[in-house]
């Protein structure tokens, strides 16, 4: 560890090593310790580390020009980049705006609703409704659909508040309803919702189809999307797929919409989507939507650097891995692996109180009693500490507080999308160890092995 002064700052003073290379997996400090990428840094590193094809076409790239304005000229990588994207999307989703990140994606989402809206003769409708909790980005505009107090009371005088709906937190509930029937119930909290607002008010709906870092890879019943859609389409309101993290493969399909067979009005991308490569989102639109858009005039929108040749050329290069060499189904494949050895900690670990998820977004969440879900104490700060016990064994995991984002402990772990078995067992292995350390400091309940 480094003792210099540094003049970056981020969010804390938690100190870190200098990284020194990536390759696959793993991740390497300067002194040479590794680490495993159990996490894909923030869900991001889908392709993994290093991958020679990717910065070849990216030194390609670098080779002809890095920037080309455009206002000033088209480029092959962003051209070609969009008709991939295209490609890969539900039939009627066929234009695509690029951002550099998340935050950005979800903003152009917005504004490009609201803009159609207003070519539509819709002018009443402005509220995007989205759920609670859920992370949307850290813009201005995106904190205003993002449900996290934590992320979101400082700034409140400077952002409109859109409406809120619980999230469909149906592992928490102790009632009578079956699967099915929980997930219509949260589902018709939007119709409840679109009314008390009033419905020619509502522009959208936003939401994460799995949950991220607020709800822990938060998989809703499978009636609860249905039941979406149909509301949607009943009150003329836009669906808007946030799939920052869930795209490009995260989830065991391109789109985690492809689960459920539901097409969104507006779907954005990112994390993945570049996989750490370069800086690099996509909103990907029904053609009509951005028809009604030119012809008015224009998208009153842009970034400096959408469609940067660059970022467009790595882009590109990681959806051409992730077909030639099969990620998404290994993705599938590894993501069912990981689940069941996680699902098989709760024998060994009392207060491991549930696992959840899809393909390689994967969380679980730590409880003090599993049959009320009970959280673990406040003070204990399990969400820090855990991560920290992991990664001085040299394992990244990523975690956020489950209940609002004041108390409550999830796990994240969402290694990249090429992981292999035994990479998943070498996970196993140093996430034992440190649930055992944990477990130890807090005098919490280790079931051991019995031999037969």
């Amino acid at each position: 560890m480094s003792d210099e002064q540094s003049h970056l700052f981020y969010q804390s003073r938690q100190p870190r090593p200098f990284l020194d290379h990536g390759e696959g997996i793993y991740l390497y400090d300067e002194s040479g310790k590794r680490y495993i990428d159990g996490s894909s840094g923030a869900m991001v590193s889908n392709i993994g580390h290093s991958n020679p094809r990717v910065l070849a076409k990216m030194k390609a790239q670098m080779d002809k020009a890095t920037f080309g304005y455009r206002l000033h000229f088209r480029t092959r990588p962003s051209e070609d980049l969009a008709a991939k994207v295209a490609s890969l999307m539900p039939e009627g989703l066929d234009r695509v705006f690029f951002v550099s990140g998340g935050s950005e994606a979800v903003e152009t989402a917005m504004k490009l609703a609201r803009q159609y809206a207003v070519t539509q003769g819709q002018s009443s409708r402005w509220k995007v409704i989205s759920r609670l909790p859920s992370y949307h980005g850290a813009t201005m505009g995106s904190l205003g659909v993002t449900g996290s107090p934590l992320f979101t009371g400082p700034f409140k005088p400077m952002f409109e508040e859109m409406p809120k709906i619980a999230a469909p937190t149906c592992y928490l509930d102790r009632d009578n309803l079956t699967e099915e029937e929980r997930g219509l119930k949260y589902a018709e909290k939007l119709r409840e919702q679109i009314e008390a607002e009033g419905p020619d008010t509502v522009l959208a709906f936003l939401m994460e189809p799995v949950g991220g870092a607020s709800t822990g890879a938060l998989v809703a019943p499978d009636s609860y999307y249905t039941r979406i859609a149909e509301i949607c389409r009943e009150y003329g309101i836009l669906l808007i797929f946030d799939e920052v993290m869930t795209g490009a493969g995260r989830t065991g399909k391109f789109l985690a919409a492809e689960h459920w067979g539901i097409t969104p009005d507006i779907i954005a991308m990112s994390k993945g989507f570049g996989a750490g490569y370069a800086p690099l989102g996509a909103v990907v639109a029904r053609g009509d939507m951005v028809e009604a858009l030119l012809n008015a005039g224009g998208f009153l929108h842009g970034f400096t650097y959408a469609g940067n040749p660059l970022a467009c050329a790595a882009g590109l290069a990681v959806l051409e891995e992730m077909e030639d060499h099969d990620i998404i189904g290994n993705a599938a494949r590894m993501g069912e692996v990981l689940k069941a050895r996680l699902t098989g900690l709760m024998d060994r670990y009392p207060f491991i109180g549930d696992v959840r998820g899809k393909g390689l977004l994967l969380a679980f969440e730590l409880v003090s009693d599993r049959e009320t879900m009970k959280v673990l104490p406040k003070e204990w700060n399990a969400h820090s500490e855990l991560v920290e016990l992991a990664y001085e064994r040299g394992l990244i995991i990523y975690a956020r507080r489950t209940r609002g984002g004041y108390e409550g402990d999830h796990f994240l772990v969402c290694p990249p999308l090429i992981i292999t078995e035994p990479q998943i067992g070498e996970i196993m292995e140093i996430l034992t160890g440190a649930l055992d350390a944990f477990a130890a400091k807090h005098d919490l309940p280790v079931i051991e092995e019995v031999s037969a």
